[in-house]
């Protein structure tokens, strides 16, 4: 089935989400949509799914011109979508998961399930897939789920389908085990449309590449093109890939987590007896997939869990127990993985953000009273030494970029005297260019001797800052490990292997190409 967008455009009120965009996709091709976050992405595939209706252009399947009044409509016409963030059931069974909204009944009125478990048994059989259809969907890892929803598709006869970010939530071994997936659709004659920000995958399974970059497509390239010039695309000017790091020359051990217990309120151990040190003058990268206990764990270093056990030290000092201002006022910096709910006030002017955790000491305050011409002073200093794009520091900061909403989060923590500094995805959402600055300078704050640790779903990133790296599963420490572990062992430890199981599993399986090795690829 050939898939055609011609023109479309959506916009919401005086935004231009996407803008006059053609795409066409191919019988039997994988299309990747490459951009990053807030590029319009995900935007234009909901347009092609039903959920917006575009403002302007038309889609076209063979040729012909079609119109989605909603999902239903798409998945009718052979379009299925697997969302970034899964839509299952939790408590229901896969087969009651791949049902929903297609269901058939026995006389009587009751529900039948035989007919579904069969069509997923026959696609699991077919695409390898070893999916159970009466295994509950919240007992089953996140790869399996994702393996789940594009059942529900293929169920429904999609003949192209949308995997928006699906490696968002994977480790690397489930990476390469959807990639395996996607090349066996396309080989079976399924259309793909890929939406991705990750170059090292784009390049390793995409048959051809549209670049979007805020709202409109600026490029098409091949999947032979190098990481460098894909990113150049991304951005709109040249970006090193590569960050320039010197060697680590840690100091003594100042910052320790000793048997680190967080109870959440359902009684469940999120951080469950975990003990690491940190050095001045080293960063320690914490990888894992998202949902381990990574929020947990930086949020009981700043005093934010209530349920603490354990013992954290900062030179000396312990810190459970104490209030946030009391931590911060201590010398820690902190950037929250969520900028837009913890990191920022977004009606607050950027000046205003900029001392937030400062605003009643001096120069910035005398006794009850603020000095506005200090505060000013101060953001026009940060907004130049940390390059935030706007024009005035008295702009509310809800109306810059993320990557520079990120650069005053950064500029606030990193422009005082630290003892401890804690990113928490410290690029999120983040453009190719900011990702290279906010890197080089957490690795200026190591070199000027702070202990750093570093937050990171994105192995590509743990691997790029680290010197050494710890590994969290299901709120435990399966083990720390240094530099330069190999991508297939960390992989492994993310899904609960002990490094040394870990480091003696063969590193890929026999059905499975080995990743691409090319470094510097942190997108």
């Amino acid at each position: 089935m050939k898939l055609e967008l011609k023109g479309i455009t959506k916009r919401f009120g005086s935004l231009v989400a996407n803008d006059h965009i053609d795409v066409v996709v191919e019988p039997g091709q994988i299309h990747c949509l490459l951009g990053e976050n807030g590029a319009g992405k995900s935007t234009l595939m909901n347009v092609l799914y039903g959920l917006y209706e575009p403002t302007e252009g038309e889609i076209l399947i063979d040729d012909k011109p079609v119109s989605f009044r909603g999902p239903g409509d798409a998945m009718a016409a052979g379009i299925g979508m697997v969302h970034q963030h899964f839509m299952l059931v939790p408590v229901f069974t896969v087969a009651e998961n791949v049902a929903l909204g297609g269901e058939s009944t026995k006389p009587g009125g009751f529900l039948d399930l035989d007919v579904t478990r069969r069509k997923i048994r026959e696609i699991s059989d077919k695409y390898g897939f070893d999916v159970n259809p009466d295994a509950l969907v919240e007992d089953l890892p996140v790869g399996v789920q994702q393996r789940v929803e594009i059942i529900k598709a293929l169920v429904r006869d999609a003949k192209v389908l949308i995997l928006d970010e699906p490696t968002a939530v994977l480790t690397p071994q489930d990476t390469d085990e959807l990639l395996d997936i996607m090349r066996q659709l396309k080989s079976n004659g399924t259309s793909i449309v890929f939406i991705s920000h990750k170059l090292r995958e784009v390049r390793e399974v995409s048959d051809t590449i549209t670049v979007i970059r805020r709202g409109k497509v600026v490029g098409t390239a091949s999947p032979t093109a190098s990481t460098t010039e894909l990113a150049s695309l991304m951005v709109g000017r040249a970006v090193s890939l590569t960050l320039d790091k010197a060697p680590a020359v840690p100091q003594e051990t100042t910052f320790q987590v000793k048997d680190l217990t967080v109870i959440a309120p359902s009684g469940q151990h999120v951080v469950d007896g975990i003990s690491f040190d940190i050095a001045r003058g080293e960063i320690l990268a914490v990888a894992g997939v998202q949902g381990n206990g990574q929020t947990e764990l930086t949020e009981a270093i700043l005093g934010l869990q209530q349920r603490v056990h354990g013992s954290i030290l900062l030179d000396g000092e312990e810190l459970t127990g104490r209030s946030v201002k009391d931590i911060l006022g201590a010398g820690v910096g902190f950037v929250p993985e969520d900028r837009s709910v913890d990191g920022l006030i977004g009606s607050f002017s950027i000046a205003e953000n900029l001392i937030l955790d400062r605003y009643d000491q001096a120069p910035f305050a005398k006794g009850i009273s603020m000095s506005p011409a200090k505060v000013l002073e101060n953001a026009a200093s940060r907004i130049e030494e940390f390059d935030v794009r706007t024009p005035s520091g008295s702009l509310s900061a809800g109306t810059l970029s993320g990557g520079n909403q990120q650069k005053v989060v950064m500029a606030r923590e990193l422009s005082r005297p630290l003892r401890l500094f804690i990113a928490s995805q410290p690029t999120r959402g983040v453009d190719v260019g900011s990702i290279e600055f906010l890197h080089k300078r957490i690795v200026a704050e190591r070199d000027n001797g702070t202990p750093v640790m570093i937050v990171s779903t994105e192995l590509d990133e743990v691997i790029e800052l680290a010197d050494r790296i710890a590994v969290l599963y299901k709120g435990r420490l399966v083990g720390i490990v240094p530099a330069g572990t190999a991508r297939n062992v960390l992989g492994l430890m993310m899904a609960g292997v002990t490094p040394h199981e870990a480091a003696n599993e063969e590193p890929t399986s026999p059905n499975r190409p080995a990743a691409s090795a090319e470094g510097g690829d942190h997108v």
